[in-house]
């Protein structure tokens, strides 16, 4: 009854006074404005229809005032739409060419300069219709909101101007000053951001993202680690996808120059990952040397079966790790193509360095059907020669050392069994001629009584032959301390390359030698104890004679 007697208004209250829910009043709200609109009140269909903002389809408001051409209604209407945030980028579109066609500059600045990020209404790449422009205003902003605004829409920017975007960011992350009237307020204090956050914005633009990594590298070496990584990440993946030859060797020489750089030793890993997966191979082998992976270098080569290259790892890596001659050999073993030279070659520095025993040797290469005789032939001969010379040598030292024992023991028994001539005219001090009281001793030295008492430490010490006595007394104290250093022993035998050295060394030290037991017959224990004894027996000749 209200409708047909057009009391909308007390239709409203009526209808809200029994709570209406929000569809039925907004059913309400539509007919009034349908009402005015009828009756041209625009002003006030506007009105009714900005009630049913949320309920009602805005396609249905705007069709009414297009046609009538009432632009500051319908400019009314989707404003309300765009602060209620429910326009879409045609509503966008549509508020901004009713601004321009009423030539509200005022009300189209208000729209688009809004105060934060939270009470923006609109799709901005929809608003922008002139990106150089939204580009310039903001390089014109403060630091801290030109870096805001670049994170928000640097991706749109960059779609429809990505070189001059790309420009903006390289200043923004080197040496920010906002531009005046096109020039950069150098008094202004510089200011930068951190680069490695806008690389997501060159998601689909690879030439500009290279461009700005390059300068980045370039004009800011302390740059984050994420620009390094990122831009290695991109050399490698147009040096993979090149077909051109020259331009490919050119894009091998970026990589290898950016892996030297020095930048990836605390992300070693990660770049040893990049470089696999795009099969860089020169890179992995560089990387591999940087991280002394010296079996991972040989074992590429042998993959590849690149056997001059797995001789030449060997030559300039096998002082830090011998064992790299060891695997060559083993590898070249189980070759059965002709490999003579390169077995030739291991086994030459293999005796140089005597890494490996001869029947060791032997059996590695009874492996390979192709190796004859022939081939170790002549390591083998020069392998006994110099055993037979070392045998030689050590006969010759043994039979020096027996005569030397021989002499002194002699020397020793004389010294206890006959009398002690002492011929010496001049002191072997002051060496001025020989006065009484003098000082004779078994070695054969004299001296004046007050010359030796001058010079002695000991009273029962030759001072000439003292410090020799101390050398060789030191060392019999250390060899009785090191007789039952296992442990050493054992270490040593293990890291030695001449075993028998090792062993004949500690034979000497006495390691070897038969223990005292209490279950021993006193004879034996006599013997041992004779026999332990002789060392310093070699040292009376210079006691103090009586």
């Amino acid at each position: 009854m209200l409708f047909k007697k057009n009391l909308f208004e007390m239709a409203i209250n009526l209808a809200k006074s029994q709570h209406l829910d929000s569809d039925g009043l907004a059913q309400i709200f539509m007919q009034y404005g349908d009402h005015l609109y009828s009756k041209g009140n625009h002003d006030g269909a506007v009105q009714q229809y900005i009630r049913t903002i949320g309920k009602l389809e805005p396609s249905y408001v705007i069709r009414k005032f297009l046609d009538a051409q009432r632009i500051h209604n319908l400019t009314a209407y989707l404003q309300t739409l765009h602060r209620q945030s429910l326009a879409n980028a045609d509503h966008t579109t549509l508020l901004l060419n009713c601004y321009t066609k009423l030539k509200d500059s005022s009300k189209l600045e208000e729209f688009i300069k809004t105060k934060s990020e939270s009470e923006v209404h609109f799709d901005v790449e929809t608003a922008i219709k002139n990106y150089q422009e939204a580009l310039r205003y903001i390089g014109k902003l403060p630091f801290e909101q030109a870096e805001s605004n670049m994170k928000r829409y640097g991706k749109i920017l960059m779609h429809h101007i990505p070189e001059q975007t790309t420009q903006l960011l390289k200043g923004l992350c080197t040496d920010y000053r906002p531009s005046l009237e096109g020039r950069s307020d150098r008094e202004a204090p510089g200011c930068r951001a951190n680069s490695e956050e806008f690389i997501p914005i060159f998601a689909n633009n690879p030439r500009e993202l290279k461009a700005f990594l390059e300068h980045m590298s370039e004009v800011q070496p302390d740059s984050p680690q994420g620009i390094y990584d990122t831009l290695l990440e991109l050399r490698l993946q147009n040096w993979a996808h090149e077909k051109d030859p020259q331009v490919k060797e050119k894009l091998h020489a970026e990589a290898i120059s950016l892996l030297k750089s020095g930048r990836f030793c605390d992300v070693f890993d990660k770049a040893l990952v990049l470089c696999q997966m795009h099969d860089f191979q020169d890179g992995v082998l560089y990387l591999y040397e940087q991280g002394k992976l010296f079996q991972q270098i040989m074992h590429y080569h042998m993959q590849h079966e690149q056997y001059r290259r797995v001789i030449t790892v060997c030559e300039r890596h096998g002082e830090q790790d011998p064992s790299l001659w060891e695997q060559a050999l083993s590898y070249f073993a189980r070759k059965e193509e002709d490999c003579k030279e390169y077995v030739a070659a291991v086994l030459k520095h293999i005796e140089n360095k005597n890494l490996m025993p001869p029947l060791l040797v032997v059996q590695t290469l009874a492996h390979n059907s192709t190796a004859t005789l022939s081939v170790i032939r002549d390591y083998l001969v020069q392998k006994l020669q110099k055993q037979s010379q070392q045998i030689a040598q050590d006969e010759l030292r043994v039979r020096r050392y027996r005569e030397e024992t021989t002499r002194i023991r002699q020397e020793i028994q004389e010294l206890k069994a006959s009398p002690k001539i002492f011929q010496k005219t001049k002191c072997s001090i002051c060496n001025s001629a020989l006065e009484l009281p003098s000082v004779h001793f078994l070695c054969g030295h004299s001296f004046h009584q007050h010359c030796f008492e001058s010079y002695s430490e000991s009273d029962a010490d030759c001072p000439t032959c003292l410090p020799e006595n101390r050398k060789v007394m030191d060392m019999i104290r250390a060899q009785e301390q090191k007789r039952d250093l296992h442990d050493q022993f054992q270490h040593q035998l293990k890291c030695s390359n001449d075993s028998f050295s090792v062993i004949a060394d500690y034979f000497g030290r006495g390691v070897f030698n038969k223990l005292t037991l209490l279950t021993d017959p006193p004879t034996a224990r006599l013997t041992s104890s004779l026999e332990a004894g002789l060392q310093r027996d070699l040292l009376m000749h210079s006691r103090r004679g009586t």
